[in-house]
């Protein structure tokens, strides 16, 4: 296979989620390869995008893949890492309720990867978080190979995907600095997005993804360790937040307590706000008076990384 493996890539024309928000609730809520990329390659006619998929991006005790889509030209292109969902249980980089950003994403010109990481509860948190700065490294170590502008990448995620893009783009410590940070209804704060009380009940599922057995002091000062607003600092990435006011899974309430937040901080924010949106884009696909997020979404992008 080339070096270059977009050139033998599928392609597909430049055209044109998360389970509703019950299933989310109830569901729960490797080291670097240095070897060139590789992937599953299948030809095709036709313009637009070159898609490479199944990329090895990590090993360890799972293989981790993202798939690349590259847009034709010569680039180099700003980049964007798509984070799935799913309850840091489930999910994966081609789940159906992802599927609605990948339109935007291509309108935006840029080179863009969806990624898989690893899932709870056979691996709690942190690895989530780690796997989604080793697919940052790789795609920077590698931006020759898919013609990327490596300080110009930003990191979008939905859900649980946004919890740990949240994570990332509040730290952007090296090497996991981004440009840009794209939260769909994602939570700022565990404790007050999971309902949670010190002292109080532990939801089963959450003894997995944190493995931790009660909100005891080392329990909640657990939870406390994966929220994103404990790292929010003068040097944390511009955020945008997408969030629909009728989501029961993550209350509407943590964009805006994450606007306060970075604005406190000196960090450059917006806030995009889907006007009776329930939880998952793909919830947002049933009608068109929810659409209007991707035009400004694709705007805001543009703006911050080229």
């Amino acid at each position: 296979m080339s070096r270059r493996p977009f050139a033998r890539g599928r392609t597909r024309p430049t055209v044109m989620g998360l389970l509703p928000a019950g299933i989310l609730l109830a569901a729960a809520w490797l080291l670097p390869v240095t070897a060139a990329p590789t992937g599953t390659v299948e030809s095709a006619t036709g313009g637009g995008y070159t898609v490479i998929e199944n990329v090895e991006f990590a090993t360890g005790p799972v293989s981790l893949k993202l798939d690349a889509h590259i847009p034709p030209g010569k680039g180099p292109f700003p980049a964007v890492i798509l984070v799935h969902g799913g309850g840091w249980t489930g999910g994966d980089k081609t789940a159906s309720f992802l599927r609605p950003l990948f339109e935007p994403l291509d309108r935006t010109g840029f080179a863009w990867f969806t990624i898989d990481y690893r899932l709870a509860p056979r691996f709690p948190y942190t690895a989530a978080v780690e796997d989604v700065e080793r697919a940052l490294a790789f795609v920077r170590r590698n931006a020759k190979e898919y013609r990327v502008k490596p300080k110009q990448i930003a990191l979008m995620g939905e859900s649980a995907g946004a919890h740990l893009v949240n994570l990332v783009g509040a730290r952007n410590r090296p090497p996991s600095q981004v440009a840009a940070v794209v939260s769909f209804y994602g939570p700022i704060n565990l404790m007050e997005t999971l309902r949670l009380t010190p002292g109080g009940p532990l939801p089963e599922r959450l003894k997995g993804v944190f493995r931790i057995e009660a909100l005891d002091e080392p329990g909640v000062a657990r939870i406390r360790e994966a929220s994103p607003d404990r790292y929010i600092h003068a040097k944390s990435a511009p955020f945008l937040f997408i969030h629909g006011t009728k989501d029961e899974a993550v209350p509407y309430a943590q964009s805006p307590l994450g606007m306060e937040l970075f604005r406190k901080a000196g960090v450059p924010c917006d806030l995009i706000t889907v006007e009776d949106g329930i939880h998952g884009v793909i919830n947002w696909e049933k009608e068109p008076r929810f659409q209007g997020y991707k035009a400004r979404m694709i705007e805001w992008l543009q703006r911050r990384l080229k």
